[in-house]
């Protein structure tokens, strides 16, 4: 038993010591952008000699935060729920059809993931440009991406929920009356709620944090996310680090809000999806 409640302590208190090693990122941002730019300098890791407040307040003026928050805003929640309906609808077409072009297709998007990025980013680029589809510097631009990024992830996701679907609800809908859409949307997709809310979730943090595709297709200044604003405003700022902290600061607390409430709908998706 000695040993047992040795090997638990032990465990407690690596997981106390991994917890602050990972919080410690943060606990730099936050006291950085609460400082003067001479305590920045002097003492980055030190608690702040005076709380300089009006450091968000010039960050959020500089930033255009208000309108960097809302591109993000709308090309997040407008992506995740293109990409939750299409790819939804997709992996119940694909499951239920029982042939081998379905199978191809469904393998062609799991092999999809396996491309990276940088291999497709220059033909990208050209195929947006204006001597093409003309989708360069335009919100429905980068969302059409996404799309196309985030589907094959997301179509095999769904692919394994719905295959433990049984087909018996379906028939009896379709005896019942039910045209096709009116069963996918009365009886599929109610079904793939746990499913759903983690494909959302995981597509929404990694488009509101995505940098990459954004520096791509969105070159504008009123068209900019907050993580490729942040990357021109370090540019600017690169010699105040207290303004730089605290605009840092403003662009990680809503995804961090937003992932406070959604955690445990997360760990739910995934308990449901095994439990299935």
């Amino acid at each position: 038993m000695r040993k047992i409640r040795f090997k638990k302590w032990g465990f407690e208190i690596f997981g106390v010591l991994l917890a602050l090693l990972y919080l410690s990122p943060f606990y730099i941002i936050l006291t950085n952008s609460l400082k003067s730019k001479r305590n920045v300098l002097v003492d980055t890791l030190g608690w702040p000699e005076e709380i300089m407040m009006e450091n968000y307040f010039m960050a959020w003026d500089r930033m255009n935060f208000m309108q960097t928050f809302f591109n993000s805003l709308i090309i997040t929640i407008v992506s995740v729920l293109v990409i939750t309906v299409f790819s939804s609808m997709a992996a119940w077409v694909l499951v239920r059809t029982k042939n081998k072009t379905s199978s191809v297709i469904f393998y062609t998007f799991v092999g999809a993931m396996l491309i990276p990025f940088q291999a497709v980013m220059l033909p990208l680029v050209s195929m947006m440009g204006p001597n093409n589809l003309n989708l360069i510097n335009t919100r429905y631009g980068i969302i059409f991406l996404y799309l196309g990024f985030g589907a094959s992830l997301s179509i095999f996701l769904y692919h394994g929920f719905i295959k433990n679907i049984p087909t018996s609800l379906e028939e009896a809908a379709i005896i019942d009356g039910c045209s096709t859409w009116q069963v996918f949307y009365h009886i599929i997709f109610p079904l793939l709620k746990p499913i759903t809310v983690t494909v959302a979730i995981l597509n929404s943090i990694w488009i509101w944090n995505d940098f990459l595709l954004p520096s791509l297709v969105l070159q504008e200044k009123s068209v900019r996310t907050i993580p490729l604003q942040m990357q021109f405003f370090f540019g600017a700022f690169s010699k105040d680090w207290h303004l730089a902290m605290a605009a840092l600061a403003l662009s990680i607390i809503p995804i961090i809000i937003f992932y406070i409430f959604a955690q445990k709908h997360i760990i739910a998706g995934v308990t449901a999806g095994s439990g299935k």
